[in-house]
């Protein structure tokens, strides 16, 4: 456990430090709240589905998590190159544990940003409508981190060269993301672009954070937490049998 607690901290520590990051990353949700929130606002209100920027919210907050979580994987790839994961991997821990504090922690960073993308929400005008979910919703906010951070310590440990994670990354995410319930509702789409939601296990995510924070449940909320659960937990099973095959 002291292992865990050791890399979760080194991993908030180097958070901080890249004070740069920490803007840049929160770039793109903002592009997004205002363009689509404030873009198509208007015309979801006159189309009778009520306050776009309520529905939107959720979803650039997910953003907010889920694409600092997954990149946060690169990091191996630059321990590999530097020789710093070699003084990790020589540590009498299992490799289990180091990829479980190196999750914890990137997923704590990730719940950071995102905590600081629903305050940005807030200013600008998204209002929760139970702030006893709040906890729910950090809950949720926490395993979709966890899921993005999964997915980053998969991909890392079979890559070593930045360029080609930054590219499957891209390829993996972004579809990840525009194919879930996160900026359209799922009522009314064709056929095949539903079921591409609903095989997305971050829709569950999204719509239990949405849920949370004042929206209604579409899949409920005990269906979101088994599946973003499940799906993690398998993720993260194999990101750690990735990693301990890493060979220096």
């Amino acid at each position: 456990m002291s292992a865990i607690y050791i890399l979760w901290l080194r991993q908030l520590k180097r958070y901080f430090r890249a004070k740069i990051r920490i803007l840049s990353s929160l770039g793109q949700p903002l592009l997004f709240l205002l363009s689509f929130g404030f873009g198509f606002g208007p015309l979801y209100q006159r189309a009778g589905a009520g306050n776009y920027l309520q529905y939107l919210a959720p979803g650039v907050i997910a953003m907010g998590i889920l694409f600092p979580a997954v990149f946060s994987g690169i990091e191996i790839i630059w321990d590999r190159q530097f020789g710093f994961l070699k003084e990790t991997l020589v540590a009498p821990v299992s490799r289990f544990q180091i990829v479980l504090g190196r999750t914890l922690g990137g997923a704590t960073t990730a719940l950071i940003q995102g905590t600081m993308v629903l305050i940005i929400c807030s200013v600008a005008g998204f209002r929760m409508e139970n702030f006893l979910l709040l906890p729910v919703a950090f809950g949720f906010m926490f395993l979709i981190a966890l899921l993005g951070n999964s997915i980053g310590t998969a991909i890392g440990s079979v890559l070593d060269d930045v360029q080609g994670f930054q590219l499957i990354m891209n390829f993996l995410v972004t579809p990840l993301f525009f194919f879930s319930n996160a900026l359209f509702p799922v009522d009314g789409l064709p056929a095949f672009l539903k079921l591409l939601v609903h095989l997305n296990p971050l829709s569950y995510g999204i719509d239990g954070l949405r849920g949370a924070l004042g929206h209604a449940f579409l899949f409920g909320a005990a269906i979101d937490f088994v599946i973003i659960s499940g799906v993690t937990a398998i993720l993260l099973g194999l990101g750690s049998y990735l990693f301990s095959r890493i060979q220096l």
